[in-house]
């Protein structure tokens, strides 16, 4: 039973050379496309390959401060991001779990409208 399962020297070879040529394919094109590109390709200016505001120049540094406000937006925004990370999974398994489901969502719900209120009476969505 044992001999079924091994392998002679030979078809270990011809196993190998097949992953070895294959491996050997990629490599070449691989490095012909990056040959190809190197050949072809524009040289960029430099004043057209700001790091942001689309090739324009900047009109302020890259490290600037911004107000208070957006780190409040931004908490705002990961609030409900981690909800529906939350939800989706929960849609799948609300039927099977039952009612201790639907109350342990409303739970969290509620702690996320808890984290609403402060932020709307810390100004996070007040724009003006």
């Amino acid at each position: 039973m044992a001999s079924r399962w091994r392998r002679s020297e030979r078809e270990r070879r011809v196993m190998y050379a097949g992953v070895v040529a294959m491996a050997s394919a990629v490599g070449v094109l691989v490095l012909g496309l990056y040959a190809l590109h190197r050949l072809t390709a524009v040289a960029p200016d430099s004043l057209n390959v700001l790091p942001f505001e689309s090739g324009w120049a900047p009109a302020q540094h890259a490290l600037s401060r911004y107000h208070v406000r957006w780190y409040l937006a931004t908490l705002l925004f990961l609030a409900f991001d981690v909800e529906m990370l939350f939800m989706y999974p929960w849609a799948v398994v609300v039927a099977q779990v039952g009612v201790t489901a639907v109350v342990e969502m409303f739970l969290f719900l509620a702690a996320l409208f808890v984290a609403v209120l402060w932020a709307w009476r810390e100004g996070a969505l007040r724009w003006v």
